[in-house]
């Protein structure tokens, strides 16, 4: 079994480019498999400052609803999984049934052959959402990010740009 790892925190908080350290480190030959979708020109923009800050080094696999399906391709390349919480909004708004992926997704986590990070954001530190939808959505990402913590062998929750081990390996 390969090495996974869980990377959560806010909006802003460093998580991705950790990520992007973690696995560089790991090995040669990055992979990142985004989950984003630009429907508007400031997503647009944060795409962008993602693919600069990686640079040409790094293979791309857009998966923004057939993740399981990107993981498989990977092989045993060392893959970055950027983000969770995007890849949950895109299944929701296509009226997917997010609980049956997100088991697919820890089924698979503990049979990859090769290491993965994953990056999700921490939604339910902050206040209650006003909507039906906010509020399934926040439930559904502590859910599935619980689920995938779960599975994999490390766990980081970066602050202010700094990575606090939560899950350290082998617990």
């Amino acid at each position: 079994m390969a090495k996974s790892i869980l990377i959560t925190g806010g909006a802003r908080s460093g998580k991705s480019a950790l990520a992007e350290r973690l696995v560089q480190d790991i090995g040669p030959d990055p992979l990142y498999i985004a989950t984003a979708q630009a429907f508007d020109g400031e997503m647009e923009d944060r795409i962008g400052l993602h693919q600069d800050r990686r640079g040409p080094e790094w293979g791309l696999i857009e998966a923004p609803l057939d993740l399981t399906g990107a993981l498989a391709q990977a092989g045993t390349r060392p893959c970055l999984v950027d983000c969770l919480t995007l890849w949950l909004t895109n299944l929701m708004l296509a009226e997917r049934d997010w609980r049956e992926e997100a088991d697919r997704l820890a089924a698979l986590i503990g049979t990859l052959p090769g290491p993965v990070v994953f990056v999700t954001n921490e939604v339910g530190l902050g206040i209650v959402p006003e909507t039906p939808l906010g509020r399934a959505f926040r439930d559904a990402a502590g859910t599935l990010n619980q689920q995938v913590a779960g599975r994999c062998d490390e766990v980081f929750l970066c602050v202010a740009g700094q990575p606090l081990k939560v899950k350290p390996h082998g617990s």
